[in-house]
């Protein structure tokens, strides 16, 4: 039993793999592109919308409120990416579900891209509001001698993010093959609920952290 996608190889050229963390990682960024083109092409602004119009409104909606309360800045330029991280996991979980589906995020090499981006992102959005010397004092607070360690602490938190989602999605595999194996009828079930749940979850603290990550270097108030 493959319980990373990785080891899941779909087709070999010899000279190349496609597996099925590659594979389920291109469906889903063409569900979330699918589902946005059709989802927006007919948008209402009157009292009728559709029911996916009116989802899609308040799930951005409530991410734009919460990046506006982590950072006290408009959320419009940190939406994009927040959104599509958030959107990404979480479809991604909720898609476990199906028979024989592997979540990308069940690959360490997918929730370390993850974490890759939300490392570079965390320097340019602190740039876009700070001058590049004002952003690199803060490796030399509260003295010289905090470089090195605050330089592992950026580096400890992104790998602990990759590692925090990896961990409790691969964990949530297992679990649900050894209890399909001990139990296979109704407590499987009961986990795949308790999975979604779990998985929505864990998208919202990814986001949530990376929003965090990101807050903690813009140029607030009163702030050089």
């Amino acid at each position: 039993m493959n319980f990373s996608p990785d080891q899941l190889i779909i087709v070999d050229w010899g000279w190349g793999r496609l597996n099925a963390t590659i594979l389920f990682t291109w469906f889903e960024m063409l569900l979330l592109v699918l589902g946005s083109r059709l989802i927006t092409r007919k948008l209402s602004s009157g009292p009728s919308m559709s029911r996916w119009q009116n989802l899609l409104e308040i799930l951005v909606g409530t991410i734009a409120n919460q990046i506006e309360l982590l950072t006290r800045q408009k959320p419009d330029s940190f939406l994009p990416f927040i959104g599509t991280l958030f959107l990404f996991i979480l479809l991604s979980n909720l898609l476990s579900v199906i028979p024989f589906y592997k979540p990308p995020t069940a690959s360490l090499s997918t929730t370390s891209a993850l974490a890759l981006c939300v490392f570079v992102a965390v320097p340019y959005y602190g740039l876009a509001t700070r001058s590049v010397t004002s952003y690199l004092r803060q490796y030399i607070e509260p003295s010289f001698f905090m470089l090195p360690f605050n330089i592992i602490g950026d580096l400890s938190r992104i790998l602990a993010l990759a590692v925090r989602l990896y961990g409790n999605v691969m964990s949530g595999t297992i679990i649900g093959f050894v209890l399909l194996l001990i139990v296979p009828l109704f407590l499987p079930v009961a986990m795949q609920a308790l999975g979604l749940l779990t998985g929505s979850i864990q998208a919202y603290i990814f986001a949530l952290l990376a929003m965090v990550y990101i807050a903690s270097v813009l140029k607030m108030d009163g702030n050089s």
